[in-house]
């Protein structure tokens, strides 16, 4: 009986851990298959909501009964294999989904590629490697190993008898390369220019002075009415004719660009703007920096304490006049600090 109960019970837990496909719930979930979305108005069970410990069990249960639904409505979809793959088409999705960005537009076709699908060329896929007769190995399309292959291959290359024997054939292929690259690089604009509609002249015509465009013939002839001396105030013009626009247009014909003059105010209107006037003349104070203030009192107050001390200061020596008063300078005497007398002789210093 133990061995039995001990079969049963290990049953049970694979039947615990592996649930059953089939779920039961009072009101049907609704679908969106084709965003993969389930809708679920059954009412959540507030008790097991409020308990800390079950809740989280509880969520667990209903997200996986609610995924399983929807893995059901998926398989009911017709399949099919794709490179060893089953797979299932998603129908057109009915809800709309927010999105911080709009949705990206499907990228336009080169020219290479429109030629291709007219003509129904379709893309193999080919392998990285080939091989390669004059090394007698395999080498990569492309990468560091190509050009070291390469340059294994190419150590010696004869210059042909159309050519000048003294031309460098390296130097040539190297030109040749960079013009390829840069070939491809054109093209590569051509193609991001035709997928914003945008138009570009055509290689191999040049852009010259003779051919000009109806905006820039517009300009010269303004230009040359406005030479006159009335500044073209009394030329004729065509029935039909348009001024000049665009950039630098007031640059090249004078008075071309004006500022015009403000119609007369009313009386009211005038009233307001030299009343609001007299508002801001009188609102203004002026600005009155403290610590500047403050630190130029200080600086004034130091200043007249100096000069007094300096007032204050006794001579050296022997007073001079009566009694025992005693003579004060104001300042001290400065030497020459070098005002020479050119006509005094300087005997020099005693020697003792």
């Amino acid at each position: 009986m133990d061995l039995v109960n001990e079969i049963l019970e290990r049953e049970q837990q694979k039947a615990d851990k592996y649930k059953p496909i089939t779920v039961e719930k009072h009101l049907d979930v609704e679908f969106d298959i084709g965003t993969l979305v389930a809708f679920d108005t059954n009412d959540l069970d507030s008790k097991l909501m409020k308990s800390e410990k079950d809740r989280d069990s509880y969520l667990e249960s209903l997200t996986r009964d609610n995924t399983q639904l929807l893995l059901n409505k998926i398989w009911e979809l017709s399949t099919e294999r794709i490179d060893e793959a089953i797979v299932v088409r998603l129908p057109q999705p009915t809800t709309v989904m927010p999105r911080a960005k709009p949705v990206p537009k499907p990228k336009p076709l080169t020219k290479w590629q429109e030629f291709a699908k007219a003509k129904g060329i379709t893309k193999t896929k080919k392998s990285k490697l080939e091989w390669d007769e004059q090394l007698q190995k395999w080498v990569p399309l492309y990468g560091f190993k190509k050009a070291a292959a390469e340059k294994e291959k190419n150590w010696l290359i004869p210059v042909p008898q159309n050519l000048d024997p003294m031309t460098d054939m390296y130097e040539k292929k190297a030109s040749e390369k960079s013009e390829k690259v840069a070939k491809n690089e054109l093209q590569r604009l051509k193609n991001i220019a035709r997928a914003r509609k945008v138009k570009i002249p055509r290689v191999g015509i040049p852009i010259t002075s003779d051919k000009a465009s109806s905006t820039q013939l517009a300009t010269a002839t303004s230009v040359a009415k406005a030479s006159t001396a009335s500044l073209g105030k009394f030329q004729d013009k065509l029935p039909k004719e348009k001024d000049a626009r665009g950039k630098g247009v007031h640059e090249l014909i004078p008075g071309k660009e004006r500022k015009r003059k403000l119609p007369v105010p009313t009386p009211a209107a005038e009233k307001e703007n030299n009343l609001s006037i007299i508002d801001r003349i009188l609102k203004k104070r002026p600005k009155i920096d403290m610590e500047k203030a403050v630190s130029k009192h200080i600086h004034e107050e130091q200043v007249q304490r100096s000069e007094e001390k300096r007032s204050m200061k006794p001579m050296k020596g022997k007073p001079k006049g009566k009694g025992n008063a005693t003579n004060f300078s104001a300042k001290k005497p400065k030497g020459g600090r070098g005002q020479r007398n050119p006509n005094k002789k300087n005997p020099g210093r005693k020697r003792r």
